[in-house]
């Protein structure tokens, strides 16, 4: 992609992301009185956004167009509380802002390997399942209690090519399989649009993340649901819930760690709180 194209590509998102944003909040909500006539649109005008942002309507038109040019923190911070924006949301609408300038990333995707010291690390955590990945969901080392646990991951990467790398996303919305596996499928679902999206937003030169958003969108019509609706999420901590083929229910609490070494890593964990059935079952699990 041209540094052209990169530009031109983050304007669009960055108007499909506010349109999508203004269009889930109802003036109501924002504390606008109740309007004289039938609406057009269930959510906020563009009028009312910049009204309520403190902009002109002609500036924050360009600026759904995409056409952003420079853009100060405080309107990005006003707009942010107009349309409700979470945290992530935030983060990645400045994201946007700044690649229609033709930013990107200077370590698309993370990189595809993983440093030997990282890997022998993974290897010390014998009681919990461990692995590393990269920004595109590429699973690219992991202990063998990881590997137990994802078995399922492994096994059709390999089936459908030989030295091939496991990708979280393809087995999540490929493989029917993930469905009985991920007891809350529809938020790993979200997780990982999310995920993807912001990393998109990164890194437009990234010719195996963008092969791998056409291929989920031709094939997955769950996938292509949420990519259109703009979805931003993260996976950072909290409780996982597995149904595993050969153990049952697993409740494992996860940490997913940023490689401060090796930007666009992150280091999944996974434990059992001790003495828990949990804990049990993935005992079973280990190798």
């Amino acid at each position: 992609m041209t540094a052209r194209d990169a530009r031109a590509a983050a304007r669009r998102e960055v108007a499909e992301f506010l349109a999508s944003r203004r269009a889930r909040i109802t003036p109501q909500e924002s504390g606008l009185p109740p309007a004289i006539g039938r609406r057009r649109v269930a959510g906020l005008r563009r009028e009312e956004v910049a009204l309520l942002a403190g902009v002109s309507v002609e500036y924050y038109a360009r600026l759904e167009r995409g056409r952003v040019g420079a853009v100060s923190e405080g309107v990005l911070e006003s707009l942010a509380q107009v349309l409700r924006l979470d945290d992530v949301e935030r983060a990645h609408l400045a994201e946007l802002v700044r690649t229609t300038g033709g930013g990107a990333s200077e370590n698309p995707g993370g990189p595809g390997e993983v440093r030997s010291d990282l890997s022998d690390l993974l290897d010390l955590m014998p009681d919990a399942a461990a692995f590393v990945r990269n920004a595109r969901l590429d699973l690219l080392a992991a202990n063998p209690l990881a590997r137990a646990l994802y078995a399922h991951v492994f096994d059709t990467a390999a089936a459908g090519a030989p030295g091939a790398v496991p990708n979280l996303a393809r087995s999540l919305f490929l493989d029917p399989r993930s469905r009985a596996f991920y007891r809350h499928w529809p938020r790993l679902a979200d997780n990982a649009v999310g995920g993807l999206r912001a990393e998109a937003a990164r890194s437009r030169a990234d010719r195996d993340l963008a092969d791998l958003i056409e291929q989920l969108s031709e094939r997955s019509e769950e996938f292509r649901t949420r990519w259109t609706g703009h979805v931003v999420d993260h996976y950072r901590s909290g409780d996982q819930h597995f149904r595993h083929e050969l153990v049952g229910d697993l409740t494992l609490r996860y940490e997913a760690l940023d490689v401060v070494a090796d930007p666009g890593l992150t280091l999944l964990v996974y434990h059992a709180e001790p003495g828990s059935p949990s804990a049990a079952a993935l005992a079973r699990l280990t190798p």
